[in-house]
């Protein structure tokens, strides 16, 4: 069975390898360039590969296609394969065939990162030999081809829940709906909230849905369709006889019969978000039977997420947080919301559509000065420019850093919270967080 992988990244070649330890001819294309690194891994496992190109010949003929998540279907060579009745599915439609044991996948606009790796902490720390994959460090496909038998934590973007046909969690996580990738989705909001929801579109009654019930679009969803799982809310503002709550500044995790009680002063993450992300976390752990001394230990010792409200460094006793992990206003939003000081805040980069006025009651109270950050900033500057006094635009990180640096007084924050992608000056959110904190360290 010939089997071909669109995209050489992490994932595609994870594929690749899975494929090929199952007997797939396999084949894989990439439009772009392929990493040195990836080619090594292709070259290695004698997987036959191409890249600046997809040659039609070759991809035409497969009897499956794993795509890379970051093609979108308009693409060309996406639509002659539906043309001719390929089958076409994600990374983790596939990967998921060969794991046994069903996995524990979390999905959301914002807090998918940080809860994913909260979940996947308390677990392990619990005894529980767990993975960790999907958006999110080694190749889901690739562990799997490795150890087949372990139950994976796994953070899904909505781009690899289109590709799924019978991928079916025993857990699944919904964090919170907020517009994001509405170009790849027709520009409709419904459309992308379909998405988010399909990750529970295969569970069972013995499955569990966690989901957070403060928010709107969720709950909207959840009363206009049926699904199977046993729903298990979590709110700062409702309590739940199955669910998670606060009360007296406790986290309360009510399960069966069986309670936990956190104190939110001993989460080690700051911030009502947090707060959020432990409540869906903790809910997972105690599905899986983590002791309660083992959760609140390991809520307090958790450290974080890189690029997601890292505090990076104090200097002249102004703090430097890194959000870069922030691509969208809702993110922003968070980080706005968390900062207790007065705040220079960098913004900017590729637009997904963002509506600034969302942010605009937390820029009037918090912010003192805005260093745009991007190629266009003409949205930025015209949703701010009578509310901050000093608005100024860069395209570099060192001089957005060294202008944040003179703007800040003794007491402030300087937050990078871009609330837009990356690519128009830096490969990616990750690379741009690091070129923050270089440029914060070489003040």
């Amino acid at each position: 069975m010939k089997l071909v992988v669109l995209g050489a990244g992490e994932s595609g070649v994870g594929s690749a390898i899975l494929a090929k330890a199952h007997d797939y001819e396999v084949f894989v294309s990439d439009f772009g360039k392929i990493a040195s690194k990836f080619k090594n891994m292709l070259d290695e496992q004698e997987i036959a590969w191409e890249e600046e190109k997809h040659t039609e010949e070759l991809i035409l003929n497969a009897s499956l296609i794993v795509k890379s998540p970051g093609i979108p279907d308009k693409v060309a060579i996406i639509k002659k394969a539906k043309e001719k009745g390929i089958r076409i599915i994600s990374e983790i439609e596939f990967a998921f065939t060969f794991n046994s044991d069903l996995p524990i996948a979390i999905t959301g606009s914002n807090g998918k990162t940080t809860t994913t790796m909260l979940t996947h902490y308390l677990l392990k720390e619990g005894g529980l030999d767990v993975g960790l994959a999907g958006n999110i460090g080694d190749s889901y496909a690739g562990q799997v081809a490795i150890d087949p038998d372990k139950r994976y934590v796994l953070e899904l973007s909505s781009f690899q829940l289109d590709g799924i046909e019978t991928f079916r969690p025993h857990i699944a996580v919904i964090t919170n709906i907020s517009p994001d990738h509405l170009d790849r989705y027709e520009y409709k909001y419904e459309n992308y909230i379909d998405a988010k929801f399909r990750i529970t579109m295969n569970q069972t009654s013995e499955d569990y849905l966690i989901y957070d019930a403060d928010d709107v679009e969720i709950e909207k969803w959840l009363d206009s369709h049926e699904i199977s799982a046993q729903k298990i809310p979590f709110s700062l503002t409702k309590k739940f006889d199955i669910g998670a709550y606060v009360e007296d500044q406790k986290i309360i995790i009510n399960m069966n019969s069986e309670k936990v009680a956190v104190s939110v002063e001993d989460i080690a993450l700051e911030g009502k978000h947090n707060v959020k992300n432990a409540m869906a976390a903790t809910t997972v752990a105690q599905l899986m039977k983590i002791r309660k001394q083992t959760i609140r230990e390991s809520l307090s010792s958790f450290q974080g997420v890189e690029h997601r409200l890292e505090q990076v460094s104090k200097i002249n006793n102004v703090q430097y947080i890194n959000d870069s992990k922030a691509t969208n206003i809702n993110a922003t939003f968070y980080a706005l919301d968390s900062m207790k000081n007065a705040t220079v805040w960098i913004v900017g980069g590729v637009d997904k559509g963002n509506d600034y006025d969302e942010l605009m009651p937390l820029v009037r109270e918090k912010v003192k000065g805005i260093i745009c950050l991007g190629v266009d900033n003409h949205k930025i500057q015209a949703a701010y420019s009578g509310v901050v006094d000093t608005i100024i635009e860069t395209q570099s990180m060192v001089e957005a850093v060294k202008i944040a640096e003179k703007m800040a007084e003794q007491g402030d924050n300087v937050l990078l919270s871009p609330a837009c992608a990356s690519f128009d000056l830096f490969e990616s959110y990750e690379d741009r967080g690091r070129q923050f904190k270089d440029a914060v360290r070489n003040l």
